[in-house]
């Protein structure tokens, strides 16, 4: 075979190569850009949250209305005052029940003076008596001249007391009156801020009858005690007990969180919603730190901490896939499974116990189409700008 034939026969084979080569190139897989993570050493915590909106609660609050109707006479507050307990609210038209009242005190006094009466002339029977008595054992009197003014200063003595009967009927009368005058007047029962008031002077104020719901004619709340009520899953019940530690956000403060503890957790179940059974817990702020200013009605969040860990190897969660596996970034450049053991576990990390060291790199965008295993990856640097 010629020299020039086997030039011919290599340019030939190359030409043949570099075309396989390329076709090859053309179809090979590309990289997958993925998210990386670098496992390290940290903090985790296991906790629990609420299902639906906690709500700032006071520890003292109130609903008041008078128990009975009337036309509202006075208003001695406004709304957002405070008041000290004992001082007047409300008060509705009553001089009908005042006249009541001054009436009964009237005979009040004149039963006293009757029993004055009555009584100053049973005392002189009784002494006529005794002086019949007397003048009786000495003969000069038949007996039953003595039986007869014995049996008067008796009688006498009967009106006295029936009179003495007279003063206590009035006064409970007048007593009476003064419990009727009671129920149109609203006290505040306790030292707080009103913080709602329905009706204004002259209008009818009407309290809430059995299974009708109205409202309340004054909302007193004290504010200097608050709390925080939030419903959490019946599944997650049995591990919250009085004492735990919580975290507690609120919409008007974001970005913050604050230290409290649980105060109490409801003893039964409650089914606000088809399928939505809950308990409600109670969790107050730390008292050691200066509180944030809460409004009653707030609404809140409380994040249960059940169990931490410190300086433990950890992996953040979105990393995790079904069955306790992790995509790794291999040396080769393609992604390697890997399975795992976990320990606590967060939103946000997870303790690993066997699987992983601290410096190995996970695959955190698992979402991504063409993540798997033996996929060649490159690094999304655009994603971590």
């Amino acid at each position: 075979m010629s020299a020039t034939l086997i030039r011919r026969l290599l340019l030939a084979l190359l030409v043949v190569c570099l075309l396989g080569g390329a076709v090859w190139w053309a179809k090979r897989p590309k990289p997958i850009a993925v998210l990386l993570a670098t496992i390290d050493q940290g903090k985790v915590e296991s906790s629990i949250a609420n299902t639906r909106a906690g709500t700032v609660e006071a520890c003292m609050r109130t609903k008041l209305s008078a128990t009975m109707g009337g036309r509202i006479e006075v208003l001695a507050v406004k709304e957002g005052d405070k008041v000290q307990k004992g001082q007047l609210l409300m008060k509705l038209w009553n001089d009908d029940q005042q006249a009541q009242s001054a009436l009964a005190m009237t005979q009040v006094e004149t039963a006293r003076k009757r029993v004055v009466e009555a009584c100053t002339v049973a005392a002189n029977a009784e002494r006529e008596a005794e002086r019949q008595t007397s003048l009786f054992k000495q003969g000069f009197v038949s007996g039953s001249r003595d039986e007869q003014a014995r049996a008067d200063a008796q009688a006498r003595q009967a009106g006295c007391d029936a009179a003495k009967a007279d003063v206590a009927q009035t006064q409970a009368r007048v007593n009476a009156t003064r419990v009727e005058q009671k129920r149109t007047v609203l006290y505040a029962p306790f030292a707080g801020t009103v913080a709602k008031i329905v009706g204004e002077v002259g209008e009818y104020s009407t309290p809430s009858p059995p299974g009708v719901p109205t409202p309340p004619a004054i909302d007193l709340i004290d504010d200097t005690c608050l709390y925080v009520r939030a419903p959490m899953d019946e599944v997650d019940a049995p591990k919250i007990s009085a004492g735990q530690v919580v975290r507690i956000s609120f919409d008007a403060l974001p970005k913050q969180s604050f230290a409290g503890k649980v105060k109490r957790v409801a003893p039964y179940v409650s089914a606000v919603e088809k399928q939505a059974r809950t308990v409600d817990i109670e969790a107050t702020l730390d008292t050691d730190k200066s509180p944030p200013h809460l409004l009653v009605g707030y609404s809140a969040d409380v994040e249960v901490v059940l169990a931490v860990r410190d300086s433990v190897v950890r992996v953040p969660t979105s990393a995790l896939q079904e069955g306790g596996r992790v995509l790794v970034a291999g040396a080769d450049g393609t992604l390697q499974e890997r399975k795992i053991k976990t320990g606590l576990a967060n939103w946000e990390f997870t303790e690993i116990l066997e699987g992983l060291a601290a410096g190995d790199k996970v695959v955190t965008s698992l979402e991504r189409e063409g993540v798997k295993p033996g996929a060649a990856f490159v690094v999304d640097d655009k994603a971590k700008k």
